[in-house]
């Protein structure tokens, strides 16, 4: 029960993050992030009452609204990067970077970690560096060119750290306060992105299309959270991380049946060391 909770949120948070990436391709990244994350609110508020009690503290609300506001940063740059360049390539680095910042935070506060982490964390950076690579060189562009990041890597690097202080942010929570805390964090996205848009005037509408993935995306990404926290509420969280942190698997496999993506051998190399990584290192923090 535990692992099929585990592997559904992986699903739709993959999914989720496709279809995110198809809206911020037809609408800008702050009407894609505002309305998906408001789609994701209503939900929640819809399924509220049917939930049992919970009991929130200020601590609670604290840790939600970074959550939100880390997230929502994390959830833009990462929409941005799946607009601007290849799927398969973006989902898998974020998804590694947001997995190495737990054991960064570990380390910082002086918990030894295995061997097996560090090994970990190395096959991360191995992974980095292969899906960097172009998938392509043009040698009529020179060498210049040829030793060009893939459009979207760098946008999807800061994306895995921002996505991981909001995995961090969620883990402060207690339980006792239930889905409150994400409340909390789809309404310190909302706030932060209606900011943006009124200070540079980028409009909220979109194209019925655009907005057909949207609330998809939203849609999606709530119950893959909703599937996420109950499954860490009832079962080991080591075995619930590392199955929903082959989320980029779902993305990876949308974006070559729909969108005919194609890799290099490298960077399909890559991808590989990139899953194995996320493996290892929420698995070797048992």
């Amino acid at each position: 029960m535990i692992e099929l909770l585990a592997l559904g949120s992986a699903v739709l948070y993959g999914s989720a993050d496709f279809f995110g990436g198809l809206t911020a391709r037809r609408a800008n990244t702050i009407a894609t992030v505002f309305v998906s994350q408001a789609v994701g609110l209503v939900l929640l508020l819809l399924v509220l009452p049917f939930l049992p009690a919970a009991s929130v503290s200020s601590r609670d609300w604290v840790w939600g609204f970074v959550a939100g506001l880390s997230g929502g940063i994390g959830v833009a740059l990462l929409y941005r990067a799946l607009a601007v360049g290849a799927m398969a390539v973006v989902a898998p680095t974020t998804a590694v970077i947001a997995a190495m910042i737990p054991v960064l935070f570990a380390f910082a506060l002086g918990e030894r970690l295995r061997p097996l982490t560090w090994g970990g964390v190395a096959l991360a950076l191995l992974a980095i560096a292969l899906v960097s690579r172009p998938a392509s060189q043009d040698p009529k562009a020179g060498q210049a060119k040829s030793r060009a990041l893939p459009p979207g890597f760098g946008l999807a690097l800061l994306s895995g750290v921002a996505v991981g202080i909001f995995f961090l942010s969620l883990a402060r929570t207690t339980t006792a306060a239930g889905m409150w805390p994400l409340v909390a964090a789809r309404l310190a996205t909302l706030v932060l992105f209606g900011a943006i848009a009124l200070v540079t005037g980028r409009t909220l509408l979109m194209s019925r299309a655009a907005a057909v993935t949207a609330v998809s995306g939203g849609a999606l990404d709530m119950a893959a959270n909703a599937l996420y926290m109950t499954a860490a509420r009832i079962g080991p969280l080591s075995v619930v991380v590392t199955l929903a942190s082959l989320y980029p698997a779902s993305t990876v496999l949308l974006a070559r049946l729909v969108l005919g993506e194609r890799l290099s051998a490298v960077q399909m190399a890559g991808i590989v060391c990139a899953l194995a990584a996320v493996l290892i290192i929420v698995g070797s923090t048992e």
